[in-house]
């Protein structure tokens, strides 16, 4: 029944066109490529979730990237993030390859699910209010139908504010490395993993796998 329902909903993601100044970029995007990746075709189209649908993980990332998720049809896949992502997955048994390239590169999940509060590439990376609101509906109705969800990794405080929102978590900041519980679930905060992060050292490589290397340690003591 779940990966009916999650099927149904990535469907509606897919041809949502509820923000009209993220669907005309977006499509400008796809038709007006950068150089280096003149000779591809771009995805174009809103996002869906992706992985392993009975998974006891979930990632909440913020938006697709221009050239990378909204070029390949996945999200994390074909740029920087995606590759810090990837890497940190694989390295600690979430994944079944260490790199994320295109939809057809047989990366996929174990028992993780990522998902993102816009399921559209925004422009200058930064959606509007009314964006973030418009794709709610989705986020909710994602992790409703994903039963087993037991941790929650919040990439950037956006996605930590989004999931607040969803879990209806009041009077808690983010903190990078920060975890908690609530009700059934545990919820650990991480800085983003973009370049603006990872190329300014605000973010390093030891500092993020511990995220993942805790998630596992939550998971493994239910």
């Amino acid at each position: 029944m779940s990966d009916k329902s999650l099927q149904q909903l990535n469907n509606k993601i897919i041809h949502c066109k509820k923000c009209p100044r993220l669907t005309k970029y977006i499509s400008s995007i796809a038709k007006n490529k950068v150089k280096r990746f003149k000779n591809e075709n771009y995805w174009g189209k809103p996002l869906p979730g992706f992985g392993d649908t009975k998974a006891n993980l979930l990632l909440i990332g913020l938006a697709p990237a221009a050239h990378g998720g909204n070029r390949t049809g996945r999200m994390f896949t074909g740029d920087s993030s995606g590759d810090w992502v990837a890497k940190a997955l694989f390295d600690n048994g979430f994944a079944t390859k260490p790199s994320s390239q295109r939809l057809d590169d047989g990366f996929n999940l174990i028992n993780a699910y990522i998902t993102a509060t816009v399921r559209c590439a925004p422009p200058e990376n930064k959606p509007l209010k009314t964006e973030f609101d418009n794709c709610f509906s989705y986020l909710k109705e994602e992790f409703t139908i994903l039963k087993n969800i037991k941790v929650i990794v919040c990439l950037g405080k956006i996605a930590f504010d989004s999931c607040c929102k969803m879990l209806e978590i009041k009077h808690n900041k983010f903190t990078h490395g920060k975890s908690f519980v609530h009700k059934n679930w545990k919820i650990i905060c991480s800085y983003h993993p973009s370049r603006q992060n990872t190329q300014t050292g605000r973010l390093i490589w030891s500092d993020w796998n511990k995220i993942f290397v805790l998630a596992n340690k939550m998971l493994n003591e239910n």
